[in-house]
């Protein structure tokens, strides 16, 4: 199962893949985390995002 990056919680629906812009690793966000801004921190980079 993915896992929303900031709030750690899996994803079925409603979600969104993206890669990291500083190490292209594939992340993924639920719609509650985006639509409410939460910033995130990528596991292999420690790129921090909006």
């Amino acid at each position: 199962m993915k896992k929303c990056i900031s709030c750690k919680k899996e994803v079925t629906d409603d979600y969104v893949k993206f890669n990291c812009p500083n190490c292209k690793k594939e992340l993924v966000r639920c719609h509650n985390c985006r639509k409410n801004v939460i910033k995130y921190k990528c596991p292999e980079c420690e790129f921090t995002g909006p």
